[in-house]
């Protein structure tokens, strides 16, 4: 096994939620680090002085567990396993292998002292069966591929090498851990990332959806990378496809929109994109029309669109976006009058609006940027992130901040 990095923001997340009476699921695009969160949990319970016996440690894509494919064989290949005495860790890797696991689960929790984490790829993992069978008895940890700061902590860097320069290789490879053996290697990434990638589109998505049509969603895949923070409708989007012949409008334009939001929402399941809603800043709520997309990683959308410089305000608002969902923020797009504010982060007790923008030296963009925050009616904290390094720090209250430093804040 390679050496395993920390991840300490996910492995405290499960150590706090330690013999606590709830199912931990952890989810997350493949590959982002999710078996190794579960390595490094293992090996802290190791540490805590649990002994090997009442570890369970199953990873479903192996072939040594072949057989259990269903949940009866799940349960009596466990069940013989768990010890007499004492409290059972039971640890499932990529569980959705296994059909009907829900039952199995449930089953564990009634009969035997045991607590249970749990990993999967996809949303489907959480579909109704699932929650119906355990709501409420359940936590789940979404995992991201690494911040900018997990990056840094990760890969060695020679101490010349500026912060800026380390950026921009995030900018352009993207956070996934595995990209950690390739040294920056720009041709062995993108094989990497192809292989992720096309796994993730075949497994998680075709397998999934046996009606669905490849091309189509390899289709809608380069038009929401295209369209990175841009506001656009699945009938938009569909009705693009419809007159480049794409999408056959068989009855007429509708279908198309249709199409296209059900393959957004498989997109959603597998952990690529992630749809943003709008929210009316004055009228205190959600709208139900036009949201924005965001990848899951920078690197994909490079993979896909080759790595262009001319998108760097997308791809910047793209990396605020991430950080502010690690963060434990819901993230809304806000709209202010006829103005637009790039996020509104809300958690229970507290809300922050964020601008994004790659300069603020233009008076034109500053203008443009200060006034929808300049339009809001209360008082929580307002913030321009910027690749400036400025000396001034705020405008009329309205914070100002280098991205890079906000991001390692």
């Amino acid at each position: 096994m390679s050496e395993l990095i920390n991840r300490p923001e996910y492995l405290n997340q499960l150590i706090q939620n330690r013999d606590i009476n709830l199912v931990k699921i952890v989810t997350g695009i493949r590959r982002c680090g999710k078996s190794s969160l579960l390595d490094l949990f293992h090996q802290y319970l190791s540490d805590q002085g649990v002994a090997d016996s009442n570890i369970i440690h199953i990873n479903l894509e192996s072939l040594r567990y072949r057989n259990l494919t269903d949940y009866l064989a799940l349960y009596n290949y466990v069940s013989e396993r768990i010890p007499k005495n004492g409290k059972t860790y039971l640890i499932f890797d990529e569980l959705q292998a296994v059909e009907h696991w829900e039952k199995a689960v449930e089953s564990f929790r009634l009969d035997f002292d045991v607590d249970i984490y749990i990993t999967g790829s996809n949303a489907y993992l959480l579909s109704t069966e699932f929650s119906t069978l355990l709501s409420g008895r359940y936590v789940e940890i979404r995992m991201l591929p690494l911040s900018f700061k997990e990056f840094l902590f990760f890969y060695e860097f020679d101490a010349s090498v500026t912060v800026e320069e380390r950026f921009q290789k995030y900018l352009q490879f993207g956070g996934m851990p595995i990209l950690r053996e390739y040294q920056f290697n720009e041709a062995r990434i993108n094989q990497a990332l192809e292989g992720i990638y096309s796994t993730v589109i075949l497994r998680d998505i075709l397998q999934r959806n046996n009606q669905s049509d490849q091309g189509m969603l390899q289709k809608i895949i380069r038009f929401l990378c295209s369209n990175i923070g841009s506001i656009t409708s699945p009938n938009s989007i569909g009705n693009v496809l419809s007159n480049e012949g794409d999408i056959p409008g068989r009855k007429g334009k509708n279908i198309a929109g249709k199409t296209v939001d059900k393959y957004i929402s498989m997109l959603r399941s597998a952990f690529i994109f992630y749809s943003v809603g709008r929210y009316d800043v004055k009228g205190k709520q959600l709208l139900k029309t036009l949201g924005k997309n965001y990848i899951i990683d920078m690197g994909f959308y490079n993979m896909l669109l080759g790595y262009r410089d001319g998108d760097r305000g997308h791809i910047l608002e793209n990396i605020v976006f991430l950080e502010l969902i690690r963060r434990d923020y819901r993230v809304y797009i806000g709209k202010i009058g006829e103005t637009e504010i790039d996020f509104v982060a809300e958690k229970p007790n507290d809300k922050l609006y964020v601008q994004v923008t790659e300069s603020m030296q233009s008076p034109e963009t500053r203008e443009r940027e200060l006034r929808p925050l300049r339009m809001i009616p209360d008082n929580y904290e307002k913030i321009i992130l910027s690749m400036d390094r400025s000396y001034i720090n705020s405008y009329d209250g309205i914070k100002s901040m280098y991205l890079i430093d906000w991001l390692l804040s």
